[in-house]
């Protein structure tokens, strides 16, 4: 499947803590440019979680934009988001595919070359691979895999896009592309200077795309 160089994660706790609405995000990096945009809200309940799902779904269609939802393939398919990305303790992807149907953009997050292995084989759209860098954004439990285990990745499934996440900038975000990844997931970087259209627009002026 074709995705673009930036994938944008608009995670809501960190949003809240930079002043950021997440819908008044989400129009910001649509405003940007940005035409892929991962929901991330770990610690909202289920009702308030899918009415933001909602919004930000409807609020992408005039850009042609997608939204992914993480964790959560139920609100996924509910708010017609594009898809549902998954880590390795949710739903197995072959469960995720069942719910939310061919379609739609199923991702895996992976941190170590066995689990690249299994999710080369599952009915996934891409794998997610890192942290990449050092990240203060999420305790993932791994160490930063490195641009070699992207360039890994790369070689082991050259059929199924590679995003790469974690710790990753505007400064290394092309050498990341370039060891393999057809993306990079950015959290906290997009937010660095407070102007996050800005940052975005920044991203795909130095990726393209």
């Amino acid at each position: 499947m074709a995705l673009p160089p930036l994938y944008a994660i608009l995670d809501t706790v960190l949003a809240r803590r930079h002043g950021w609405a997440p819908v008044d995000l989400a129009r910001a990096y649509f405003d940007g440019g940005a035409r892929l945009v991962q929901i991330r809200a770990k610690t909202e309940p289920s009702g308030p979680l899918l009415a933001l799902c909602d919004d930000i779904v409807r609020l992408a269609e005039p850009y042609c934009a997608l939204v992914i939802v993480n964790d959560r393939a139920d609100l996924a398919r509910l708010s017609g988001a594009a898809g549902v990305h998954v880590g390795q303790d949710d739903l197995p992807v072959r469960h995720v595919r069942a719910l939310v149907g061919d379609g739609a953009i199923v991702g895996l997050s992976t941190h170590t070359v066995a689990e690249i292995d299994a999710g080369a084989g599952a009915p996934a759209s891409y794998l997610a691979v890192g942290p990449v860098f050092g990240t203060g954004t999420k305790d993932t439990g791994y160490a930063p895999v490195g641009l070699e285990m992207i360039r890994a990745a790369r070689v082991r499934m050259p059929g199924k896009p590679i995003v790469a996440i974690g710790g990753i900038t505007l400064e290394h975000a092309p050498e990341v592309i370039a060891a393999g990844a057809r993306s990079v997931a950015i959290i906290s970087d997009l937010l660095a200077t407070g102007d996050p259209a800005r940052c975005v627009r920044a991203y795909i002026d130095r990726l393209g795309g």
